[in-house]
């Protein structure tokens, strides 16, 4: 029963993938094309959509510059514009949360807690929406996970505004589809866990008024009457979890620092590791 079960994961994700890389258009395929357009020397086809992916991949996990791409992909420039592209049409966040819908539909989110985060990425020059912070010029990159360590949404952002302005922002980002329910995506956990860095009344607040409570550790300097009790702030010794989280990120070394000009190319590369941790789970 369990291989029956992980044969149809691993098939309803492999054809959200081919989805998103193997499609072709007819202008593009040589098959249909009038005249055979030669292609530069020691290049793959720039057609083939996988092997775009493929090199994609490969410089997400390897961290290399475009031009470092090896022959064996299709040329760098077809593959940091296929990147772009895919990244404004909506492909990698479509995949990442179908690949949640899945998980959810198998009941494995945990709802009950969620946690809040988020890291800063060095920028080199030339980047854009980037500031300026005491620990260098970079960008912010905000990530809500579920109570297994999962993402569930993420948010980029310039590195000067502090993570509790961005907080409700990251937790609107979250849209997870009910396979067989109707209704509205899910969006919000019960509880969302974060360091002292987000006690705020007023976020507790609005929060609270969408059905999530927050849970923070009180500044030392806090004059207000407590907001939470001992047995809530239980939950926080849990918080390692979305610490492990951006660790895995660690992993794919293009996001470590942020090489890229434009914020939509590196947008894309985090959402692909984003739904790369999801496959994961999706597969065991």
């Amino acid at each position: 029963m369990a291989d029956k079960h992980s044969s149809t994961a691993r098939g309803r994700a492999d054809a959200a993938i081919r989805s998103a890389a193997d499609r072709r258009t007819m202008g593009n395929d040589p098959a249909l094309a009038p005249e055979a357009t030669p292609t530069p020397t020691g290049r793959a086809d720039s057609a083939n959509d996988r092997k775009v992916l493929e090199g994609i991949l490969w410089i997400l996990r390897s961290g290399v510059r475009w031009q470092d791409l090896p022959d064996e992909f299709p040329h760098p420039s077809t593959c940091w514009r296929r990147l772009r592209d895919w990244e404004e049409q909506g492909v990698w966040l479509s995949i990442w949360r179908a690949f949640l819908s899945e998980l959810n539909e198998r009941q494995q989110l945990q709802w009950s807690e969620s946690f809040l985060d988020g890291s800063f990425a060095p920028a080199k020059k030339g980047a854009t929406e980037w500031a300026k912070t005491r620990r260098g010029k970079g960008t912010k990159w905000m990530v809500v996970v579920d109570g297994t360590g999962l993402p569930l949404g993420d948010y980029l952002h310039s590195a000067s505004p502090a993570e509790v302005r961005l907080a409700e922002t990251t937790l609107e980002t979250i849209r997870v589809a009910r396979c067989h329910h109707a209704g509205r995506p899910r969006q919000k956990p019960a509880r969302v866990i974060a360091d002292g860095g987000y006690d705020s009344d007023a976020l507790r607040r609005r929060l609270a008024e969408r059905g999530i409570e927050l849970i923070a550790p009180h500044h030392r300097n806090r004059r207000r009457p407590p907001t939470q009790d001992g047995r809530s702030f239980r939950r926080y010794k849990r918080r390692w979890t979305v610490e492990r989280t951006i660790g895995w990120f660690g992993n794919y070394r293009r996001l470590v620092v942020r090489y890229d000009r434009s914020l939509t190319i590196y947008r894309g590369f985090f959402h692909i590791a984003c739904f790369m941790i999801v496959l994961r789970r999706v597969l065991q």
